[in-house]
């Protein structure tokens, strides 16, 4: 027995097994020395009982099978997580815990080599992509939205800026006779920070002298003063991710809320800007489709065509070291809660719930197909005909689509 108990020490160390409330520690030790589980199924087992933890589902005690036979146990155990993972999400009964009121952070400004100009960061030959080029103005975000991938890159409650970002903005050679389309959303929240360190002053110049430059802001947040006080470039574009409010009150802590980002996007509208809305991550759960309904069909009632120039949908697509990484926070969330399948070497949902979900955004939005640009983003090539009805041969034709409605909208020279 002391040989095993070794064995199984050794098995624990590099997982989330300290994490775990201490019963489902005592529980699962005394499991592993009974049924004399492997390392890999030790290790499968800790993450179910920290998953379930994290969902507010039964816990691991609750769940486990009763059977002398170390297969059977191991298979109905699987089999039980994996029906709660199938099943769509209820947030009825769910409790937020550890989730911050408010965010405390610590600001760098520093020198950086390089400049952070280059091609989106989830790019990928796999599926269908703008080309988008992406700017890293700031580095990490102060929303703790528990899907992001930025905190898998970043420190999450370190915030960095680059004390020479406005000097090499304008030392940026471009072609003239290009059109780009540059997005300062990836790294951080495009407008969080307002105008700290200059910031927005910077990029503001940026877009006035380089006309062939649509610049795109990507937010979450409200904090629009700086658009309103400031004549902004015609070829600047703000846009706003949304969701459904279950999902904001759950998942999107500390971003403003719908309410909020809607009005926000209205104002902009109001001074000339054009806007946009993503909708990424669209997050299965039980009536889903109808309250992310809704929220189209707000839109629609507040915006005109005229005002608005994009619409993409996206939906939750994990690498695992932002599985791993949320498994080691101390929060409750049924984000992970989902029926993981292959999606180009990560993990998403199941091809048919996308399609469902994707078929379902588009539909909506039909008053506006003509007059708005639609895009899914990062999904495969086969999914654009079985959600749209069409598709783009190669990402320089999704790209070319792109940049042309763009620049129709904001009366722009489209340059190839």
């Amino acid at each position: 027995m002391n040989s095993y108990l070794d064995k199984f020490n050794d098995s624990v160390k590099n997982t989330i097994y300290s994490k775990l409330p201490l019963s489902c520690q005592e529980f699962i030790q005394n499991k592993s020395i009974e049924h004399k589980f492997t390392f890999s199924e030790i290790k499968q087992i800790v993450d179910i009982a920290r998953d379930l933890d994290m969902w507010n589902e039964r816990n691991i005690i609750e769940i486990f099978p009763e059977h002398e036979q170390k297969k059977v146990v191991f298979a109905r155990l699987k089999k039980a997580y994996e029906e709660l993972r199938s099943k769509p999400n209820s947030y009825k009964e769910f409790e937020l815990k550890n989730i911050a009121k408010e965010q405390k952070y610590t600001f760098k400004t520093e020198g950086k080599d390089g400049f952070g100009l280059g091609l989106c960061p989830v790019a990928s030959e796999k599926t269908r992509c703008c080309n988008l080029l992406t700017l890293d103005a700031v580095e990490s975000c102060g929303f703790d939205c528990s899907y992001c991938s930025i905190q898998s890159f970043y420190n999450q409650n370190t915030i960095t800026f680059d004390s020479n970002f406005a000097n090499k903005l304008k030392n940026l050679n471009l072609d003239k006779n290009r059109t780009y389309h540059i997005g300062t959303g990836q790294a951080s929240d495009s407008l969080m920070w307002g105008n700290r360190e200059g910031i927005l002053d910077a990029l503001f110049e940026f877009a006035r002298n380089n006309p062939n430059v649509i610049l795109e802001f990507k937010t979450k947040s409200d904090n629009i003063k700086y658009f309103l006080e400031n004549a902004v470039p015609k070829n600047i574009i703000c846009t706003w991710s949304l969701n459904t409010p279950t999902i904001i009150q759950n998942e999107e802590h500390l971003a403003a809320s719908l309410d909020k980002r809607i009005n926000a996007a209205r104002r902009v509208a109001d001074k000339g800007v054009k806007v946009g809305f993503h909708f990424h991550p669209i997050v299965e759960y039980e009536n889903y489709l109808d309250e992310y309904k809704s929220v189209y069909d707000r839109l629609i009632k507040e915006f005109k065509t005229s005002e608005v120039a994009l619409v993409s949908f996206g939906t939750l697509t994990f690498i695992k070291p932002v599985i791993k990484q949320l498994r080691e926070r101390e929060f409750k969330s049924k984000i992970t809660q989902m029926p993981f399948e292959d999606a180009s070497g990560k993990s998403s949902y199941p091809h048919v719930i996308k399609v469902e979900m994707f078929k379902h955004a588009y539909e909506s939005f039909t008053p506006w197909h003509k007059d708005v640009f639609f895009y899914l983003c990062m999904e495969e090539h086969k999914m654009w005909s079985e959600t749209f009805g069409y598709q783009y041969s190669t990402n320089n034709d999704f790209e070319k689509a792109m940049l042309s409605s763009y620049s129709k909208k904001l009366d722009m020279e489209f340059l190839l």
